[in-house]
Order: structure tokens, then sequence, then C-alpha cells
């Protein structure tokens, strides 16, 4: 069985956003990685608020299904909460024995890996492939390739979504924003 190189690129997707599709699309196009696998994650281990898992999983898709070599996974939802990198790792090893995993993530989350459990243990299974996010002092010298968009920062916006719509284009992928607006998604963000 060849083996095959897999981003494991998690997140809260709530909502995702172009710099996501930038980081998957710079990871594929660089052949860092054969595939990457998306995961949203079920329920915040820091207990964050987040839009209902379902709307999430979907918005990802319509973000990310036309990319090739991607796809969305509900790997979380099945392992239950709170969710852990660490448990998704393990769980995805054992079901993909085939599959080198990296982790996937913005230069901008190095600062917060002392909120993680047992980063040592993920960083060891799979290793992280970082991309530096523009406006991130993390990861070095090396050259900012994701853009300086949040999902908080879209939140913000989609809360005044008329006053902000021309940005909001820029920003969101627009399947991802019919969808939040078909579902009166993030109406109540102060």
């Amino acid at each position: 069985m060849a083996r095959q190189s897999v981003a494991l690129f998690g997140g809260s997707f709530n909502p995702p956003h172009v710099g996501h599709v930038l980081a998957i699309a710079h990871v594929l196009s660089t052949e860092l990685c054969q595939q990457v696998l998306v995961v949203p994650v079920f329920e915040h281990a820091l207990r964050k608020q987040l839009a209902p898992f379902e709307h999430r999983v979907e918005m990802s898709r319509r973000a990310f299904d036309w990319l090739p070599r991607t796809q969305v996974s509900t790997i979380e939802e099945r392992l239950g909460a709170p969710s852990r990198t660490l448990r998704t790792v393990i769980a995805l090893q054992a079901e993909h024995p085939d599959w080198d995993l990296r982790l996937m993530v913005g230069s901008d989350i190095l600062g917060e890996i002392h909120q993680w459990h047992a980063f040592d243990e993920i960083e060891r299974r799979a290793p992280p492939l970082v991309l530096r996010r523009a406006g991130s002092s993390a990861g070095g010298k090396a050259p900012s390739l994701l853009p300086q968009i949040s999902s908080t920062e879209v939140r913000n916006l989609l809360g005044a979504a008329e006053q902000n719509a021309a940005e909001l284009t820029q920003l969101v992928p627009r399947a991802v924003l019919e969808y939040v607006r078909e579902n009166a998604l993030y109406r109540s963000v102060p």
C-alpha cells in the first residue's frame, strides 16, 4: 500500500473564508501534501461559541469541495465532545494507516499551542505544516502566504451585512455567503 501525505486542516470554520481557501490551494499547488482533509471542530475544547456543527460542515463543503484532492470530514462529530486534535489524529491514523499526517496551521496559532492538549504528541504524530499569516510575527522570516483575515472579523461584518456587502464578497466565498443568508446565520453578532 503506497503511503500518502495528507494535511489535516482543522478549525472552527465559523465561517470559512478566502484565507482558508488560499491555505489549501497553497498546500496542494506546492505539493507540500497530496491531499487536504478539512476537519471542522465538533465542539471547541475552549468552549468558544460556534454556529451549529451541521452549518459549519455545509459551509466548509461549499467553500472547499471544488478544490481538487480536498475533502471535508465529520470525524469529530463521531468522536464526540469536546474536540481534541490528538484524539482526531489518533483516530485518523487508525483508520488510514497508509497516511502520513501533517497538521496544517496558520502561524498565528503558534502562540496558542500552550493551550492545546498534548501538543508535543500531536507534533510527533502529525508534524505541523505552518503557513505564515500576514500580521503574525510567528513563523520567522518566511514570506506571508495568507492574508490577515479572521472568522471573527467576518462574523462582525456579517452582523451588519447590508453595510458590509462589498467587503464580505472579498473575504468570503460566494457559496458560503449565500448559505449564510439562506440560513440567517450570524445575525445576532454584537
